[in-house]
């Protein structure tokens, strides 16, 4: 069974339908007893990195969470993929899960070219700078799809697929240990997503 961690942010029921499309098991859920039962786990994640972190916290999950990647695949999907990493200085500073060394910060101050839209909206190809099984079904540069004003960065040791926008190669995928994250939607990601939903399913 995958748990899909519902702390009250996210686009939880999208995902779900993805996975059981998919033929696996899913199941949102806040629960440490679900958690600790599934085989893996995917965190998800919309909206503000300070506005996500106290909710986690609020529901008492992050030591169960630090706990079961210890032991299991987890997968941290946009602002969820961000909440791995040790801070975050969207609209001040807060801590991250420490899952993954980095940081997250604005993209627009990054960008030489300041005409290019913050967020950036859209599909990007990614590019795969290290091989890893979650890309068992996919191949470089196919599309994906973003939705995000913050990016990774300080994480070259982790990452393993980027999108160029602008001048910045924007971190799309990262992994540490048992913990992965992508930047991008997988869910929204057309057949390319799904192949990816599909190989973490089979990690």
């Amino acid at each position: 069974m995958i748990a899909i961690v519902d702390y009250g942010v996210g686009n939880l029921f999208s995902l779900q339908s993805s996975l059981r499309c998919l033929g696996a098991e899913a199941r949102v859920t806040g629960r440490v007893e679900e958690l600790r039962q599934a085989e893996r786990i995917i965190l998800p994640g919309v909206g503000a990195f300070g506005n996500a972190r106290a909710k986690l916290d609020e529901t008492g999950l992050v030591p169960v969470l630090l706990e079961e990647a210890e032991r299991k695949p987890l997968l941290g999907i946009c602002l969820g993929m961000q909440l791995l990493f040790d801070r975050s200085f969207e609209y001040g500073e807060h801590p991250g899960l420490g899952l993954v060394p980095g940081e997250v910060a604005f993209l627009g101050e990054d960008l030489e070219d300041k005409t290019l839209k913050v967020p950036h909206m859209g599909w990007n190809s990614l590019e795969i700078v290290r091989d890893d099984p979650l890309y068992k079904y996919f191949e470089n540069g196919e599309y994906v799809y973003y939705v995000h004003g913050f990016y990774a960065r300080g994480c070259a040791d982790s990452t393993l697929g980027t999108s160029r926008y602008g001048n910045v190669d924007v971190t799309g995928a990262v992994r540490r240990g048992n913990v992965w994250g992508t930047q991008f939607h997988p869910e929204k990601s057309g057949d390319a997503g799904l192949r990816l939903l599909r190989a973490f399913a089979e990690l």
